[in-house]
């Protein structure tokens, strides 16, 4: 996913662009310059800058966990031995390359990163858990929260 390195201004009718596709990433140009109440042409070409400037990261599907036996969603806290920049940089290396790991944030607080893990259930996680969380590079603890019930999860920024 590109990063939006230098955001331009957005208008009234980027804004109707970026609401509809958060709602249907799957629209037509057509169906996106009427929703966006624009022509065909400016809705092209906005939302061509908006994807080139990095404003909008990604167009993707969204897939239902369960249906790809990934059904058990699992926070964990990450306190690491040391708070240097070096440690940081050392752990969001080695995190980046772990596919189970679907969001990683540094954090304020009483840990340093909280992970966003999907696995099948509780085996499948211990298991991670055992064999590479806690392998990762300056980890001296970590807490896990398994998640009874998705309240909200991944909702359109309000914009």
């Amino acid at each position: 996913m590109k990063e939006a390195s230098n955001p331009p201004e957005l208008d009234p009718t980027d804004l109707r662009i970026l609401r509809a596709l958060q709602r249907n990433g799957r629209m037509s140009n057509a169906e996106l310059a009427r929703a966006a109440g624009c022509s065909e042409a400016t809705c092209h070409r906005r939302t061509r800058r908006l994807l080139d400037t990095g404003t909008i990261r990604a167009i993707r599907a969204e897939i239902a966990p369960p249906s790809v036996d990934r059904g058990t969603l699992v926070i964990v806290g990450v306190e690491l031995d040391r708070s240097t920049p070096e440690s940081f940089a050392t752990f969001e290396a080695a995190i980046r390359k772990l596919p189970f790991v679907l969001d990683c944030h540094l954090v304020a607080g009483d840990f340093d990163f909280f992970l966003k893990i999907r696995v099948r259930d509780i085996g499948d996680f211990n298991r991670l858990h055992g064999e590479q969380l806690i392998a990762l590079p300056g980890v001296r603890q970590t807490r896990t929260f398994f998640v009874m019930k998705e309240v909200v999860d991944n909702a359109p920024l309000a914009i």
